[in-house]
């Protein structure tokens, strides 16, 4: 496993200035049009509705776990199905002494490193723009990075047995996108029709917008952040599972 995590590694060392956009300006111009563009005209009407805060401290820790979610997806989707159908790495690992849950397990570490890494520079940003309250925000990185890990780990386990590139398309289009905009990302979920509302409390980030956004404001309800806990470690283990038989069954001759 610690072999398949250095080979990661070793390609990233190779590749990292490829993500510069995606992991350090991408946020911080995120993170500012939102909160201070949107955010101002959103203050003018008031923010009894956001809890009292200002929509930059609304918004900041939800754009810290959906950034994790973003990482995540794009982590465990076309570098799985490459490792596969394109460079290849996951058969070359085959001939090797590692088993396919070694090579899973190792990938899915280098992918929870790379969603440990953007939210931690996320959460910078949240202290550099003043959009945090309480100092449980150190809590909402670990948090974000579990987040993270409930997308990376099932998708992963998913994407290795994906035939054609396209099926990406359609988590991104019909999955990613939906839940940024229904699970209380951008606005209360008060707003929301009381089905839709229902749909929402049982996607994963919500439980990670809810999770984040209670620790930066420092209204930590203990209760919920367990059930929170509970059910993002519950995916992910769910996910670490799965993943040694999907690769098993997709790499083992």
């Amino acid at each position: 496993m610690v072999r398949a995590f250095q080979c990661w590694l070793t390609v990233y060392r190779r590749i990292w200035r490829s993500s510069i956009w995606s992991s350090i300006l991408g946020p911080l111009f995120y993170l500012g049009a939102l909160g201070f563009g949107l955010g101002s005209l959103v203050n003018k009407h008031g923010t009894a509705s956001l809890g009292g805060v200002g929509y930059l401290a609304f918004v900041a820790p939800a754009i810290l776990a959906s950034g994790a979610m973003n990482t995540a997806m794009g982590e465990a989707s076309y570098p799985v199905y490459g490792s596969v159908k394109w460079n290849r790495i996951y058969l070359a690992a085959q001939a090797t002494p590692l088993r396919p849950g070694d090579i899973y397990r190792g990938h899915l570490m280098f992918m929870t490193m790379r969603i440990a890494m953007n939210t931690a520079l996320i959460t910078v940003y949240m202290a550099a723009f003043g959009a945090t309250r309480s100092a449980w925000v150190v809590l909402a990185w670990p948090a974000a990075t579990l987040t993270g890990l409930a997308f990376a780990a099932p998708i992963a386990a998913w994407a290795v047995l994906v035939k054609v590139d396209s099926t990406f398309a359609y988590i991104f289009r019909f999955g990613m996108m939906p839940l940024m905009l229904f699970s209380g990302t951008f606005f209360p979920l008060s707003q929301l029709r009381g089905w839709l509302r229902v749909l929402a409390y049982v996607t994963p980030l919500w439980h990670g917008v809810d999770l984040c956004r209670m620790l930066s404001l420092g209204h930590v309800d203990l209760p919920r952040a367990l059930i929170h806990i509970a059910y993002l470690a519950a995916l992910s283990a769910f996910g670490i599972w799965a993943g040694a038989r999907t690769y098993r069954r997709r790499l083992y001759v």
